[in-house]
């Protein structure tokens, strides 16, 4: 008989150890083994693994944004809410962890009823008193079949996940301060330069209309200066609502107000961050904290299975109490007080459809954790090939760019002067003057376009947050 009973005891511990788990194998990868090629994509180096754990600080080494970007992690309101997130998650794990073990409860407790004669079995009416103190399990699930633990790891999954989101709120903060910084310098820059063009045109406007007034000038050419006089105050006026609406945006990162001596004078005052490379897709992608998410998550929908299957075997529950009992305060401690009581319960599910929809569920949620992990993968791959495209054709741009601005800046000087010679009428110079300005501010949106591809690939590749 105590064999038996060892054996079923062994049997037992042998269950607990049970889960139901399905053995887990990370999907293969949906997109290409390599990077896109062609001629977008010419010059950029592939193959040299990017570090999935760049410092920021060794990325962006220009000193004014280093501090903006300190004073964001600590004063920004959106990650703090992912840090709370996360403290939550890991809360909720240890909730969930905490039904493996028996909680341990104190009972005590006073009944004190009085019984009328006719119900006493004296005849006369009594007044019954009972004291009671324990300690004792209420009703503690012993989990044989793994139920418990396959909760206990999908909530630690999910905790990771939480984690790994708290990561890409970092790294999209950082990336987004950086950005913000940038645009305030070209706006920045946009705007000195429309003052500059504004100063150049009143000073051409004064030249015309001195002109005007003995006759060597026509009206139409000085209502032709005013027009480009009132476009210089005009964009002087939006980029003045530009810089002070991208000092709102970067305040709003940072949580506070940034001290105007770590603002950007202008784009060409700063120092862009570093190049980076990325390897092959499968090196990278799977670095990528969003992606690292949804594994977890996927993780987590296999732990669901797990804990759906065991609910189709029996649930073994465990009630016990040790304590005293006295119809007496202070008989409670006394010799011959002592009570306890055993109460194991079985439950076996015999028909109980929710179980089976619960299981159902449980499959369809692991496929869609599969296919959003698999749309996270395909998505960051579309990112970085986006970003790649630009790298491989900014140079290119900007060289152009470059080039038109030297040309226009000199066809802009030859019709100003043959205008001054009274070769040409106005229209020439006004001509060269607007495609000058738009080919200036052409220009410097195309270096803030390779600085902010620049922070996009480090942000795309998973970059860094410490």
């Amino acid at each position: 008989m105590v064999a038996r009973a060892a054996l079923v005891f062994f049997v037992l511990l042998c269950l607990a150890g049970c889960t139901m788990i399905p053995e887990y194998h990370r999907p293969d990868m949906p997109v290409p083994n390599k990077w896109p090629g062609g001629e977008a994509y010419q010059g950029v180096k592939v193959g040299e693994k990017v570090n999935g754990q760049l410092k920021w600080r060794r990325f962006f080494t220009d000193e004014r944004l280093q501090k903006i970007i300190e004073i964001a992690l600590i004063n920004n309101r959106d990650l703090r809410l992912a840090a709370l997130n996360v403290e939550r998650a890991r809360a909720m794990y240890g909730v969930q962890r905490a039904e493996l073990f028996p909680a341990v409860d104190a009972t005590g407790g006073v009944n004190i009823e009085r019984v009328p004669g006719d119900l006493s079995s004296s005849g006369e009416s009594v007044t019954q008193e009972q004291y009671s103190l324990g300690v004792g399990i209420t009703s503690w699930e012993i989990d044989f079949f793994g139920r418990i633990r396959s909760l206990e790891k999908k909530a630690l999954e999910e905790y990771l996940a939480t984690d790994e989101a708290r990561r890409s709120a970092q790294i999209s903060l950082i990336s987004e301060v950086a950005r913000a910084y940038f645009t305030l310098a070209a706006d920045r820059e946009n705007l000195r330069l429309a003052q500059n063009t504004l100063k150049t045109q009143r000073e051409i406007y004064e030249l015309i209309r001195q002109q005007y007034k003995v006759g060597l000038a026509t009206e139409l050419d000085l209502r032709r200066v005013q027009t480009q006089v009132d476009r210089a105050r005009v964009d002087v006026a939006r980029y003045t609502q530009l810089v002070a609406q991208d000092k709102n945006a970067l305040n709003l990162l940072a949580g506070t107000t940034v001290p105007e001596d770590l603002l950007p004078p202008d784009l060409t005052s700063v120092i862009p961050p570093k190049e980076v490379s990325p390897g092959l897709p499968s090196d990278v992608l799977l670095s990528r904290p969003d992606i690292m998410a949804a594994e977890h998550r996927l993780r987590a929908a296999y732990a669901y299975i797990g804990a759906a299957r065991a609910a189709f075997f029996p649930r073994i529950s465990l009630t016990t109490t040790v304590g005293t009992a006295s119809d007496e305060l202070l008989g409670l401690f006394g010799s011959g007080s002592g009570t306890w009581n055993f109460l194991p319960q079985f439950v076996m599910p015999i028909f109980d459809a929710r179980v089976w929809a619960a299981h159902r569920v449980s499959k369809v949620e692991r496929k869609i954790a599969l296919a959003q992990y698999e749309k996270a993968i395909q998505m960051a791959f579309r990112e970085v090939a986006d970003a790649l495209a630009v790298k491989g054709t900014v140079d290119k741009q900007i060289s152009a760019q470059e080039s038109l601005v030297t040309a226009t800046k000199k066809t802009y000087d030859l019709s100003l002067e043959r205008y001054k010679r009274g070769i040409d009428d106005y229209l020439g110079v006004l001509d060269a003057q607007r495609s000058l300005y738009a080919s200036q501010r052409g220009l410097i949106s195309l270096r803030l376009a390779k600085i902010a591809n620049q922070v996009r690939l480090y942000a795309v590749l998973g970059g860094g947050v410490y």
